[in-house]
């Protein structure tokens, strides 16, 4: 049989399931039984998709996360029916996330070495650990560039993203350190009715299509909030 890995977390849109997708499903659930494997964590379906891998539908109260630490066992009962599984892989999502308060004198402008620098530092200081990518400015650099120009912003936030849910939860609990300095993490959202724009703190936008001036939500002085003493 042909090589192909066996994915966790798969799509519930993906083609109805085989017989031999039910033979698996039924392997690994009576696999998971003999082991005594904690009970709310198993197996619900499992469907081959257009490239020949089967993806295997974990419990709506359990992650594929929390399923590969029984990798093995799944592992020997898909292939006990199918000998063609090499591997049991975990289908992980990115995530959009942004930095918060990133300041412009070191990180835009002429002799700053831009984003790249930013991206040099959480290398450097985050050494073994999966990097965020895709890094940009959040809004448009010529936009941040000119109202830091006229002295209305001193710094502005920078969108990311990273891949697994639990990358992602760890940033956002603990920040991420760049060159001595740890930078807060959210969830990155499109603008919708109920968004709130962190420049001037009104509603229904976000900074990237703000035309309006800063304004703080602590003071309502005229300075971003995170610019607030």
């Amino acid at each position: 049989m042909a090589a192909r890995p066996l994915i966790l977390g798969g799509d519930e849109s993906a083609p109805l399931s085989n017989k031999m997708d039910l033979e698996i499903v039924s392997a690994i659930i009576r696999a998971h039984f003999d082991q005594k494997a904690l009970a709310h964590i198993r197996i619900m379906n499992a469907r081959s998709n257009a490239k020949g891998a089967i993806t295997v539908i974990t419990h709506p109260n359990a992650t594929a996360e929390m399923a590969m630490q029984y990798r093995d066992m799944i592992t020997t009962a898909a292939r006990s029916v199918d000998t063609g599984v090499v591997d049991v892989e975990q289908n992980e999502t990115w995530e959009m996330l942004k930095y918060h308060a990133i300041p412009l004198v070191r990180y835009m402008g002429k002799g700053t070495e831009g984003l790249q620098k930013i991206r040099e530092e959480f290398k450097v200081v985050n050494e073994g650990r999966a990097m965020p990518t895709q890094v940009r400015w959040q809004a448009n650099p010529r936009t941040i560039w000119e109202r830091r120009q006229n002295g209305e912003i001193a710094v502005s936030l920078v969108v990311f993203v990273v891949k697994g849910s639990r990358l992602a939860q760890s940033l956002i609990k603990k920040g991420i350190k760049a060159a001595g300095v740890w930078y807060g993490v959210k969830v990155f959202t499109n603008a919708g009715p109920d968004s709130r724009c962190e420049l001037c703190c009104g509603s229904g936008h976000i900074e990237n299509n703000c035309g309006n001036k800063p304004k703080c939500g602590y003071c309502s002085g005229n300075h971003c909030t995170s610019d607030h003493k």
